[in-house]
């Protein structure tokens, strides 16, 4: 079934503040200051949805602080990946995207080829297949990654989302 990453646009504040809070936890742990530029990047980052680029992050950071640059929001990705709060995630074009963990059910991806759109899905019958194939080879999975490849059947609206990412490259 698929997960649509869009189907409640309202920001659940107390899931961006439970975020910030345990990467403030992180932070102190680590005996490394709190700046107010990493708490915009993180408060951003979890108000935003999806697979996001350093590049897609930086220009929504800049909204907010346009002295933020590029190695901070990269650097302060590396430490929610560190954290575990984040994981980096690559889909085989060059570009590391970062997915903020959640504690909703595991979820799988299929990427278009064309226009480079991720969607999410989950099937209990995949899982419980995944389980019975373990099982029927004496093996216990720790974790896995479903990536399928392909591209967007609705070949219209795929190439509208092409040349608007196209669009947007070219003014960047």
């Amino acid at each position: 079934m698929p997960l649509n990453e869009h189907d409640n646009d309202q920001v659940d504040e107390s899931f961006v503040k439970e975020k910030e809070a345990a990467f403030a936890d992180f932070i102190q742990r680590k005996g490394l200051k709190t700046t107010r530029q990493r708490n915009t990047i993180i408060s951003t980052f979890f108000r935003l949805r999806g697979h996001i680029s350093v590049e897609e992050l930086l220009n929504e950071v800049k909204k907010a602080n346009p002295r933020i640059g590029y190695a901070t929001v990269y650097r302060t990705l590396h430490l929610l990946v560190e954290s575990n709060l984040v994981e980096e995630r690559r889909f085989g074009d060059g570009l590391a995207r970062y997915e903020g963990h959640s504690d909703v059910e595991h979820h799988d991806h299929m990427i278009c080829l064309e226009c480079g759109m991720i969607s999410e899905f989950y099937n209990p019958r995949l899982e419980a297949l995944q389980e019975k194939l373990a099982e029927e080879n004496n093996f216990a999975i720790y974790r896995h990654r479903l990536e399928l490849y392909g591209a967007c059947k609705d070949t219209e609206a795929c190439a509208q989302r092409k040349n608007k990412k196209a669009a947007e490259a070219q003014g960047a």
